[in-house]
């Protein structure tokens, strides 16, 4: 009798260390790295000759990259928006990118739903769906935390008085907020340490770790003794009088937040938690020309320009055509996603929430997106969209398939084959008028008016806001980007 005792609870022990094991794997740790403005072409792995990012080829390396991820808008704040609520452009409530514009207080989010499958909820960054005195901050979106800037006008500096954590200031040693370039404490490596810190925190639990970073967007201040500055401050380059030092930084930045990438993966691997870690790492919209001269007229470091074959995307950050919606987008799961695998899916930013959904089986709220969980895991079948839709200011697009249509300021639509013309140079509108009335139908259905969220305290949200110099005697926000 006590054999058989002792065996029925060795037996159970197993079942309940079975048990254990299958909860966490259907809970993996999940880091999602976003990069403001980082662009299409900007690395290594894709040809880039000037940008060092050793870590971020060999993540490409060790997972999957897809060359057709597109940004739910092309502006920072709306593609984060799209991002967090699983909602396309044409469906969300903040479609301003004027830095503090909320979300609804009763609108959920990742953050939101994760937590129903007792996640740990961190976000440290750049959050631009919600300022300081408004229905839209994190702390009330499912975030347990969040630590960086909440308004993204107080984001154009890297060097702030303060930075926020659950809507309280966190003063930053040694910054008088007088000089995007000078400062005793970077803000960037604040957010860093912080992020690190909450991995180190919940290392024994599943947690969701959202990384909105700035860089390399925003005026480039660094650390004069920072490594990643060392590599580039003497690089002989021309960029045209003043932006000559900003260049430089640009390029530090991008290093910069390659070398904290591999801390954080040299991190997970110390804890031994690599492998139930899905990490995944994107751009938030597409490149901008920055830089610009005579010899580089698509940018100093061409985020959109393919250095292989010269093809351009059309535009940049702020336009709905290719080039301010191409984002690089890459995923690394150790062990469950196929290392050097490329993928030619079709995925947009309202896709996030339903694959996350469908990796933890978190019940999903409504929203725009598919899972792209079977392309990352090679389990097909993948379901595609019979249509994407994007709006912004006065522009429209509707991709299906090979065809995009476009409206602009002009007020005509435009019509673009994207699989025989990627840099959308001929318009074929008049030659197809059945497939563009079809697209242009689609965008008719997709939108509907914006419910947008509340702002409480005015006050507040222009106290961030003057954080950044060239803010500080501005009066009225509305006329700040």
């Amino acid at each position: 009798m006590k054999f058989l005792f002792r065996t029925g609870l060795f037996l159970l022990s197993l079942v309940l260390v079975a048990g254990e094991r299958l909860e966490a794997s259907d809970r993996p740790n999940i880091i999602y790295l976003m990069l403001d403005e980082w662009g299409y072409f900007e690395s290594g792995h894709m040809g880039h000759p000037d940008l060092i990012t050793p870590t971020i080829d060999q993540f490409a390396n060790e997972g999957m990259r897809f060359t057709n991820a597109l940004a739910g808008a092309p502006v920072c704040g709306p593609t984060r928006c799209c991002l967090l609520t699983g909602l396309h452009s044409g469906h969300t409530s903040m479609r301003s990118n004027n830095g503090y514009a909320p979300i609804r207080a009763d609108e959920p989010t990742l953050a939101s739903m994760l937590k129903t499958r007792g996640y740990a909820t961190g976000g440290f960054g750049k959050w631009g769906i919600g300022g300081r005195g408004t229905s839209g901050v994190p702390e009330k979106h499912g975030f347990d935390e969040f630590f960086g800037f909440y308004d993204q006008v107080h984001a154009h500096t890297f060097y702030p008085q303060y930075l926020i954590h659950n809507s309280r200031e966190v003063p930053l040693k040694g910054n008088k907020g007088e000089s995007f370039y000078e400062g005793e404490t970077h803000a960037q490596i604040e957010i860093f340490n912080q992020s690190l810190r909450f991995i180190r925190d919940n290392k024994d639990q599943p947690f969701f770790c959202y990384l909105p970073w700035t860089p390399p967007h925003g005026l480039w201040g660094i650390d004069e003794d920072d490594p990643s500055w060392q590599l580039f401050k003497d690089k002989p380059w021309t960029a045209g009088q003043q932006t000559d030092r900003d260049a430089r930084v640009y390029a530090a930045f991008m290093h910069m937040v390659d070398r904290q990438i591999g801390e954080i993966l040299a991190l997970l691997k110390t804890l031994k938690i690599d492998d139930n870690t899905i990490f995944f790492v994107c751009g938030d919209n597409g490149g901008q020309d920055y830089f610009k001269t005579e010899d580089r007229p698509h940018g100093f470091f061409a985020p959109n320009l393919n250095p292989k074959t010269g093809e351009r995307f059309r535009a940049g950050k702020g336009s709905l055509y290719e080039g301010g919606l191409k984002v690089p987008y890459l995923v690394r799961w150790p062990g469950r996603i196929k290392g050097g695998a490329v993928s030619d899916h079709v995925l947009c930013y309202q896709d996030v929430m339903p694959t996350l959904a469908e990796l933890t089986h978190a019940t999903s709220p409504r929203t725009d997106g598919l899972s792209f969980l079977p392309t990352l895991l090679d389990k097909p079948p993948q379901q595609t969209h019979s249509h994407l839709y994007w709006e912004y200011g006065n522009q429209t697009a509707v991709r299906q398939k090979k065809w995009k249509a476009y409206k602009g300021r002009t007020g005509s639509w435009e019509l673009y084959d994207l699989s025989m013309d990627i840099e959308e140079k001929h318009d074929i509108a008049a030659d197809h008028p059945d497939i563009l009335n079809h697209l242009v139908a689609h965008a008719q259905e997709a939108h509907e008016p914006a419910r947008p969220g509340e702002v409480f305290d005015r006050e507040v949200i222009e106290r961030d806001r003057r954080q950044a110099p060239h803010h500080k005697n501005a009066k009225d926000s509305k006329r700040l980007p």
